[in-house]
């Protein structure tokens, strides 16, 4: 033990002068003993001062010599120093993360105005997107691009606020399209199957539409005086896109010829777009719009009569239309809006002027293409992230702001169909017209929100080793062979719950294409198969016609001006009163 010896007044008096009698009492000594950290004594080490009289004159104070004790010990440390936090300050973890937390905090600091109100506002829609999708899509963007793909980062990712959205309908625990739109766009959420309505409808009974009827935040930015778009890469008709405009009993009435012959009264889908100014006009009197800005998607076959004489020059069916009531819906809008520019290849696309500020584009009979089909379309047709970028610029032009909502519908039909390949692809495509619209857009005014309205049975499973191709075989943490299941077959990372189940299409890039065989239930022997190909369907557990939504919560990422309310577990209503609030549609 080390000692300090401490000399006090009256031992220097002593030795100025003092008797021999005084001496012993007068010669105290008082010795810091240094308490290591980790005693027992005290954990986080101390002082132990000792205080007694140096009775054999020896200038050190003896054990047998102290007549009293203090213990001081030191208070917890409250930080490290740099040498002892080395191993983590060094780490490129470690400074990757306070670099991305620098970066939000700038991200902040750029986007988040005082008042929190917007100009704009984009609500991207990823349908089926759900949270493992998001991870896999992840991982595959950054395998694409070279790396090992777990530290990529989609662009909405890496937006400074996010938080998770409960699905469910009404009347169901399980979402549809339907239901879960029209709560993202009316901010009420309602039941499975119908659109713009609340829960109180009768789906299917034409007559409980009247007086049930919603309010969608794309018809109150019409109102307000913005412009508005919409895009999606699944027909224009189908259930999530028509939840922005359109009140129906049923999802499927997308044309008349789609409606029980009782439910004439009714006015179909298409017929709802195209008279999407007269109906809003007419429903909310005194009210004067002039209708939907710019508008893309599938769904050709709705707008036109079942007469080969209207047929598209890209049909694909002898008679492309479905209508039976002999309407063109494509000339009424052409009737409607003479000034505006209608669009149904890459060629009619390419070649929209710089002044438009009406645009209408069909694009095929049906749903647009999977990203990686779409340069087998026989006319050519625009990705999601060229749409995005041309609504922008149409809408742009509008002093009051817009409002836009963009879907990637292919993400759902891919999961239903089991090809994880397409579902991630198109993601991955959703993710880059993300960024599109971040790039050409101010931050400062134009409020980005990006989320899905349901998940699916999608799963990431096994133990691969880090960088294993996503779409891929299990190949364990330092094995170069695929991992064997309990039944001696390899097994994949991602897989269904339910639904088809295996298929090797090996270069099909529809993922549809599963449709032409019944459901393969549980395990095939995959040894020698190339799973990461486009056309590979995976393994299911339970045999479905098509795979199902999922239940579970997804995700919401947002970027701009009132995008710090977008945080926390919400109802997924609570979206449409984000873009209320930063837009300010009702005033209450």
């Amino acid at each position: 033990m080390n000692k300090l010896t401490v000399l006090s007044l009256a031992v220097m008096v002593a030795l100025a002068g003092c008797s021999d009698d005084d001496k012993d009492e007068n010669n105290i000594l008082a010795v810091d003993n240094t308490i290591a950290v980790g005693s027992e004594q005290c954990v986080n080490g101390g002082v132990e001062t000792q205080t007694g009289v140096d009775t054999n004159g020896n200038g050190v104070l003896d054990s047998d010599e102290v007549t009293s004790s203090n213990l001081v010990c030191n208070a917890p440390a409250t930080s490290l120093t740099s040498e002892q936090l080395a191993t983590l300050t060094t780490n490129a973890w470690y400074g990757d993360a306070q670099t991305k937390l620098a970066a939000t905090q700038q991200a902040n600091s750029e986007v988040v105005t005082e008042s929190g109100k917007a100009k704009n506002v984009i609500l991207f829609v990823g349908d089926g997107m759900g949270i493992s999708t998001v991870t896999a899509a992840r991982i595959l963007a950054g395998q694409l691009e070279g790396g090992l793909g777990e530290d990529y980062q989609l662009s909405f990712e890496k937006m400074p606020y996010s938080g998770f959205v409960k699905t469910y309908n009404v009347d169901a625990q399980t979402p549809d399209s339907a239901g879960t739109m029209t709560a993202m766009v009316s901010g009420v959420k309602t039941d499975v199957g119908v659109i713009g309505v609340d829960e109180d409808i009768e789906r299917g009974d034409c007559a409980t539409v009247t007086g049930n009827e919603l309010v969608t935040s794309l018809e109150l930015a019409e109102i307000a005086g913005k412009a508005t778009g919409l895009i999606s890469t699944a027909r224009i008709t189908h259930a999530t896109p028509a939840a922005t405009y359109a009140k129906s009993a049923d999802r499927n009435w997308e044309d008349i010829s789609d409606m029980p012959e009782t439910e004439t009264a009714c006015e179909d889908i298409a017929s709802q777009l195209v008279n999407f100014e007269k109906n809003l006009e007419a429903r909310f009197v005194g009210t004067d719009v002039d209708g939907l800005d710019f508008v893309m998607g599938g769904g050709r076959r709705h707008f036109l009569p079942k007469d080969e004489a209207a047929n598209s020059a890209d049909a694909l069916s002898a008679i492309e239309g479905d209508r039976t009531d002999e309407r063109n819906l494509v000339t009424e809008w052409q009737t409607q809006y003479p000034q505006g520019t209608y669009v149904m290849d890459q060629a009619g696309f390419d070649a929209i002027a710089d002044d438009a500020t009406k645009v209408f584009g069909l694009f095929n009979e049906s749903h647009m293409q999977y990203e990686a089909d779409r340069a087998n379309d026989i006319a050519g047709e625009p990705s999601l992230s060229e749409m995005t970028s041309k609504a922008i610029d149409v809408l742009g032009k509008n002093e009051n702001g817009f409002f836009l909502t963009v879907e990637s519908g292919r993400i759902d039909h891919a999961h239903h169909a089991g090809n994880a390949y397409n579902a991630l692809n198109d993601t991955i495509e959703f993710a880059k017209a993300v960024q599109a619209a971040v790039d050409n857009t101010n931050p400062e005014e134009t409020l980005i929100l990006v989320t899905a309205d349901h998940s699916h049975v999608f799963t990431i499973a096994g133990y691969p080793k880090r960088g294993n191709p996503i779409l891929g075989q299990v190949v364990a943490v330092g094995e170069t062979t695929p991992s064997l299941a309990a039944d001696d077959m390899p097994y994949t990372t991602v897989g269904y719950a339910n639904g088809l189940g295996f298929r090797n299409l090996v270069d099909e890039t529809d993922a549809d294409a599963a449709y032409t065989t019944g459901p393969v239930a549980g395990r095939v022997e995959l040894s020698g198969v190339d799973t990461t190909n486009v056309g590979f369907h995976q393994e299911t557990t339970v045999p479905l016609g098509s795979e199902t939504h999922a239940g579970e919560d997804i995700s919401l990422h947002a970027k701009g001006p009132g995008a710090q309310l977008a945080q926390g577990v919400i109802e997924q209503n609570v979206v449409f009163h984000l873009i209320n609030q930063a837009l300010e549609l009702t005033q209450q």
